[in-house]
């Protein structure tokens, strides 16, 4: 089976969902099923992009773009 590769702000979404559906009282597993991915994924995106925003993501690529002009 192929993996599947998300973009930043593919994960963002994700996370916001997850966030959103666990906020209602579901629990990880069946969030992670909803979502099409594993706990593991979602632990690992959390912990890697929890803390962003997609307005933020965007800022940061455009700084780094300008950056690197």
């Amino acid at each position: 089976m192929p993996k599947k590769r998300f973009t930043v702000e593919q994960i963002i979404e994700k996370l916001c969902e997850a966030e959103v559906e666990l906020a209602r009282g579901k629990t990880i597993g069946l969030v992670c099923k909803q979502l099409g991915i594993t706990d593991q994924t979602y632990y690992r995106w959390r912990k890697e992009y929890g803390g962003i925003r997609t307005d933020q993501d965007k800022r940061s690529k455009t700084w780094k773009r300008k950056m690197h002009a």
